[in-house]
């Protein structure tokens, strides 16, 4: 037995009928929609095309050899017209633009009775580049680069030393898991925004993901809460494309128009150039990007100094004798210039707190810096605390300190060191000022809880 369905007959829900508009017949578009698109597409064309010279200015200054920092630096891309801080000001710049451009387009373009194929290529252009940032710092999360464990400079700086976002920043590195399921979070977004078919999925898993981030950046004081809304604004583009029609479906429970539009390029040239850009966007950021991430997890941290510091030296260590200018300075709180204790690092920094003012860094924004000079994450956010690069003669016996704080001015010591046992470190020599300074330092044996956790237990770790 068999049942043959009518053309001519309606299907029908629930006894209603429903009549399909034609797979091929494309509407015509609204006086209104048209407006509202000509204003959208002026305005995203110009948030994601860097137009701006300074972009370019900037990414290759700081060009490096093709490494997953400068990568990160051509994603991580927003409109600036104006220097400084980025802020909503630039956004207010670009939408004015946007509409005086958007008149002008109405004026030359009446004629149009719809934008399909244009409002393709905006949503491909809008989801690639959401894709690229997702990306750029997905990876960086995922092989838990972005967020460092705490230094034992910063184990030492007491907690009212530190900034919000510092705070951010070191309790995120003290759980690599969980950051890198946070970046495993981004990648498989990007990757789903890279098919039409799943786009809008990848946009609403993006969108959950960024308004976290955008709440983060707020409550912490974070420097990024403009980009990370730059990116709320581009996911919601992408999403809005299927939002009437998921809607319609899931809300309001009534039949939803599919998408009948289908892009042509029926010359062959056309096709496969549009392949290859596809496929050389996921070779850069997910294969080339994704494998230089990897490289630099091996090589460690790139917030701290990568140059190694004094042999079996790292550690905080008690000023048991201070001298100045010839004078003894007994311990104090409260004098300016009397070392209070001092930390050695493994790499070539040492940090001395004092009650002398520290000139605070306020850097907030991620930044990813070759030369051990422009790493400032170590003292950016962290008062409390003087942080000093050295260097070691080659016959070990003199380090010469350099203030790394640029804000705190160049701030240079010359000090002999010997080591009378594995415990005990002094150093004389002149301070900023030319006054004779001699200080005995003793290692304490201090433990730390992060330490410690990985010497017992069947995960050798400390588990949040």
């Amino acid at each position: 037995m068999s049942t043959t369905l009518s053309p001519a007959a309606p299907a029908s829900v629930a006894g209603l009928p429903i009549t399909a508009p034609s797979p091929t017949a494309e509407a015509p578009w609204s006086e209104f929609e048209k407006a509202v698109f000509r204003l959208a597409f002026l305005y995203f064309f110009l948030q994601i095309l860097p137009l701006d010279w300074k972009y370019y200015r900037d990414v290759a200054a700081n060009w490096h050899g093709f490494s997953f920092g400068d990568i990160f630096r051509l994603a991580h891309y927003s409109p600036r017209v104006f220097n400084g801080p980025d802020s909503f000001v630039n956004w207010a710049v670009v939408a004015l633009v946007a509409v005086v451009g958007a008149i002008i387009w109405s004026f030359f373009d009446r004629q149009r009775t719809e934008y399909n194929t244009l409002y393709y290529w905006l949503r491909v252009l809008v989801r690639y580049r959401l894709a690229a940032a997702l990306l750029a710092y997905g990876f960086l999360k995922f092989f838990p680069l972005q967020a460092p464990p705490p230094s034992l400079s910063h184990l030492n700086t007491h907690y009212g030393d530190l900034s919000n976002w510092k705070i951010f920043a070191l309790s995120l590195g003290i759980v690599p898991s969980y950051q890198s399921f946070l970046g495993l979070v981004e990648i498989t977004a990007a990757l789903l925004l890279l098919n039409r078919r799943t786009a809008s999925i990848g946009a609403f898993l993006s969108l959950s993901f960024l308004g976290n981030v955008f709440l983060s950046n707020l409550a912490y004081e974070g420097g990024e809460y403009v980009y990370s809304f730059y990116l709320i604004a581009l996911g919601l583009l992408v999403l809005w494309y299927d939002a009437r029609r998921v809607n319609d479906l899931l809300t309001l429970e009534r039949p939803a128009v599919p998408n009948r539009f289908r892009l042509q390029l029926p010359e062959a040239w056309k096709r496969t150039t549009r392949q290859g850009l596809k496929w050389g966007f996921v070779l850069l950021f997910v294969a080339v990007y994704g494998a230089k991430t990897y490289a630099a997890y091996q090589r460690g941290s790139y917030h701290y100094p990568a140059a190694t510091g004094l042999p079996n030296a790292a550690g905080l260590y008690n000023v048991r004798e201070f001298r100045l200018a010839g004078q003894v300075r007994p311990y104090s709180a409260t004098d300016p210039e009397r070392w209070q204790d001092v930390v050695l690092e493994k790499w070539n920094t040492l940090s001395v707190r004092s009650n002398q003012p520290v000139v605070l860094d306020r850097t907030n924004t991620e930044a990813i810096h070759a030369q051990d000079a422009d790493r400032n994450f170590e003292y950016a956010g962290a008062a409390g605390r003087h942080y000093y690069a050295y260097q070691l003669s080659p016959d070990g016996q003199t380090l010469t300190l350099q203030n790394r704080n640029p804000l705190e001015g160049p701030g240079k010591l010359t000090l002999h060191l010997t080591r009378p046992d594995a415990r005990t470190l002094t150093l004389r020599g002149t301070d900023e000022q030319g006054r004779d300074l001699q200080v005995v330092l003793e290692k304490r044996d201090k433990k730390y809880l992060l330490e410690e956790a990985t010497k017992t237990g069947r995960r050798g770790g400390l588990k949040l």
